[in-house]
């Protein structure tokens, strides 16, 4: 059991508040003062709020709500969201995490968060992770003008249950678990929901088992856990206990040679048969950008990312016998993972990637097609990526991108999902 407890030295940074604190930052404002909101005033008094200020939270205005649900009485401006800042200033402050660990030790979990490894770091700092986490936050707050707050654990899940828990509490942002913290601070967490990993859904099934805290969850019968929820039980159970086994280098997932990625979160529950509009419109982005770099592809991987309330998904790949940049190819791969590792589940985030990359050569034919086939394809291809570069991405699209669940023609006016 004690090789279970694996002793690192982690931090889960957050930036507090980010867009909203990019916008104050922009406009010289102070976020904890200045009660300010993200939102597309476009969509009227229904639309949902990106994020709010500290200021505004400290008001009990959570960060994502309805315009029409902030109370009448509180005054605030609202600013559209503006993705490109939002990237840019992320981009900022990865290269300052990049000052103080290497690639391989960060993860960046979303635009806002990061997981480090600092364990290998400290004899040459000569600090403590304590020590070296206040040293980070202050030159973020100093380069960026953004504040964030640190979670230090000794795995990935303290980490982020310490800083999602504790650390907002803390003048200074940070806060620190240990094994011996489990106890007093894991076990005392509820609603179970709180918990990172426990959708609502998952927290009912729990409740109906009579669990209502972590505490109670940690002192289940694993393996009742097990029958119940399968593997995921036993990781309900593990981190209940505080144990987590997760490196940061096992979500190092991309090939070592240069690859073309696109990954996707969908807006609402998808299942098998509509989520194929969207491999599909996901999969022209890529071989046009194969085509365009005059490159093929020999490794297609394919992963789908479940819904909250039920988590998980997969990854994997295939090694073609032959390069390609057809659509048509990349697509029939991408069903054919499909068709073999979906198990049902509501369906949230589709990625694909396209690695082993060459230069393109001649045109490669399998049995079941004719040069001229391919020809017409190629040419086809070629049409379109020309219209496109020309007149821009929504001038021409397929008639299945006016169908209800498509993404298409609205994502390729955003970045990052959002207007520009």
């Amino acid at each position: 059991m004690e090789e279970m407890y694996v002793k690192r030295n982690i931090m889960c940074i957050d930036l507090k508040s980010f867009f909203a604190s990019c916008e104050c930052v922009e406009r010289g404002l102070d976020p904890f003062k200045v009660p300010l909101v993200v939102a597309n005033k476009t969509q009227g008094n229904g639309a949902i709020t990106l994020a709010v200020t500290p200021a505004l939270k400290s008001q009990g205005v959570p960060s994502r709500v309805r315009l029409f649900d902030i109370p009448k009485n509180i005054k605030y401006e609202i600013v559209p969201p503006r993705m490109k800042l939002y990237i840019n200033k992320s981009k900022e402050v990865v290269s300052i995490y990049l000052d103080y660990v290497s690639v391989e030790d960060l993860h960046i979990y979303s635009i806002d968060e990061c997981f480090l490894d600092v364990t290998d770091y400290l004899t040459f700092y000569k600090k403590s992770d304590y020590e070296l986490a206040e040293e980070i936050l202050k030159t973020i707050e100093r380069k960026t003008g953004l504040t964030a707050t640190c979670g230090i654990g000794p795995n990935m899940l303290l980490a982020k249950v310490a800083m999602d828990t504790e650390a907002k509490k803390h003048k200074n942002g940070i806060a620190k678990w240990t094994y011996d913290d489990i106890p007093e601070k894991l076990w005392t967490i509820k609603p179970l929901s709180k918990m990172w990993g426990i959708g609502p859904r998952m927290e009912k099934n729990l409740n109906i088992l009579n669990i209502y805290s972590i505490g109670e969850l940690a002192h289940t019968d694993k393996n009742m856990l097990k029958d119940k929820f399968g593997v995921m039980g036993l990781e309900l159970w593990n981190h209940a206990n505080g144990i987590d086994l997760s490196r940061i280098s096992d979500f190092k997932i991309q090939p070592k040679d240069k690859s073309y990625s696109h990954s996707q979160v969908l807006f609402k529950d998808y299942d098998g048969n509509n989520v194929k509009l969207i491999i599909a419109e996901m999969v022209d982005v890529l071989a046009s950008r194969l085509r365009a770099s005059k490159k093929m592809t020999s490794v297609i991987g394919f992963g789908l990312g479940y819904s909250k309330n039920v988590q998980g998904g997969f990854y994997h790949s295939i090694k073609l016998d032959s390069p390609t940049d057809s659509s048509k190819e990349i697509i029939n791969i991408c069903f054919l993972i499909l068709d073999r590792y979906y198990n049902n589940l509501p369906i949230r985030k589709v990625s694909i990637s396209c690695g082993g990359l060459t230069k393109k050569a001649g045109v490669q034919l399998n049995l079941f097609e004719s040069i001229e086939e391919k020809e017409e394809e190629v040419k086809i291809n070629d049409a379109i990526d020309n219209i496109k570069i020309k007149y821009g991405k929504n001038s021409i699209v397929k008639a299945s991108s006016l169908l209800e669940d498509s993404t298409e023609i609205e994502r390729n006016k955003k970045i990052g999902g959002h207007h520009e």
